[in-house]
Parts: structure tokens; sequence; C-alpha cells
């Protein structure tokens, strides 16, 4: 009997789930980035310039940053001098932001279609591996954390950005309100796509708590693990050193 994954609140076969990932983000990619100004109410870009501090990249270093999309983390450590190398499993969102790295006459960045389970680069070439609101729609985050750690550098270090659940009282309710009934609303008066949004909501309750996260990426090998909650754990950013 084949292997049984959730995709959002439904069990699929492993093989169906890639493909059921890559038609989401297929359907949203042209309207990625206002979606996320609509959804989290333009938070998302103070999330994402917290989460670059806390990575630090540093001039010359070779950062892979996976399920990187649109650009908009590789934009960031790019104007820090970073030599960043920008994946994806999914062509329509690197398309995307190619694109955008054109509009801003940024010609340094590399682009490349990686399946994060399965990465083509040499083992341990990267001074550190980011991944933001990506790692929630990986088949098996276990072989991603492996590929991760494998990639990376003696000394390098892992970041993540990923939604979770908040522990704030009350907070927890309206969010939790907001993601099931509101989101998909507003996936389809925006993009005219609410399915793909029900799934992202779905994906979010899915994913491992916090502590349950952390313990994964601390068997992949990582050292000095750290979460650090924001809005009481609604989005946290997990860290990591290979050492």
């Amino acid at each position: 009997m084949s292997e049984k994954v959730s995709f959002g609140y439904k069990e699929v076969d492993v093989e169906e789930k890639t493909a059921l990932v890559g038609e989401v983000f297929s359907n949203v990619a042209a309207k990625y980035d206002i979606m996320n100004d609509a959804m989290s109410g333009g938070m998302h870009r103070l999330w994402k310039d917290r989460f670059v501090r806390r990575v630090k990249p540093q001039h010359g270093e070779i950062i892979l940053d996976m399920a990187g999309g649109t650009g908009d983390i590789a934009f960031r450590m790019e104007a820090r001098g970073a030599q960043v190398t920008v994946s994806d499993i999914n062509q329509e969102m690197l398309d995307v932001g190619i694109e955008r790295a054109m509009e801003r006459g940024i010609d340094s960045l590399v682009w490349s279609r990686q399946n994060a389970e399965g990465l083509t680069f040499s083992s341990a070439t990267f001074d550190a591996y980011t991944i933001a609101f990506g790692i929630r729609n990986v088949t098996h985050i276990d072989r991603a954390l492996a590929e991760a750690h494998r990639v990376l550098k003696h000394g390098g270090r892992f970041y993540c950005l990923e939604f979770s659940t908040t522990q704030w009282p009350g907070f927890k309710e309206m969010y939790d309100l907001y993601s099931h009934r509101l989101m998909p609303k507003i996936g389809k008066i925006i993009a005219d796509d609410e399915d793909s949004y029900r799934y992202l909501a779905e994906s979010i309750r899915k994913f491992p708590k916090m502590p349950e996260f952390e313990s994964m990426i601390r068997a992949a090998g990582f050292a000095r693990t750290r979460v650090e909650p924001i809005l009481g754990g609604a989005v946290a950013i997990h860290s990591g050193w290979k050492i």
C-alpha cells in the first residue's frame, strides 16, 4: 500500500502531493506577493526583515535560499553583499522572481529549479541555508532538513521562517477563524482561487508545532538550535548550526 501524506486536511499518496503542491503555487505565482500583503496586512515584510537580520548575511558569503520563489528573501540578502542562489521546485514562482530581479536591475542572483528533498548541489557548498514559508509544503520534511545539513559547510547555519501555532489566548481563536474562513475568501477576491488558499491555511495547521519542529532540526544533525516565536508563535524563526 502506498504511503499517505497530508495535503492540507486531506491524505494523499506521496507521489500525488508534489504535483498538487506544484499546482497550487503555479496557480498563485502571479498574485503571490499581492496576496501576502493582503493576508498579513503587510506584516510579512517586517517578518522577512527580521529574519534576514537574524541570518546576518555577510559580503561574499554563498547562501542558498530554498523555496525562494519570488525573491523576497534573496533581494534582502543580496543587498548585503551575499552571493545568493535562489531555488524553488516551481518554475512559475522562479519566473516571477527573475522578472522582479530584472525590474530592480539585480543580475547577481543565481536561479535554480530544485527539489528541497534532493538537491543537486555538492556537499559542503553553502555558508548558510534559508527557507521562508516553504518547508511546510515539502512532502518529507526530514529529507529536506537532511539535504540542508548536507549542502552546508562545516560551521554553516540554517534559518527557517515558517508559520506555526500561536500560544496567545484569544488571539489563537481569532487567527483560526481568519485563516480558515477569511483567507480562502480573500484568495477568491484577489486571485480568483479559493481552493489554493484554503490549502495554504490548512497546511499551517498541519505543520509540526515549534518544539516538534525544533526536534526534527536537531535530528537532522544541527546543533545550537533555537526558536524565536513571533506573535506568540503564529510565525517562528528556527535556526541551527552545522558543527
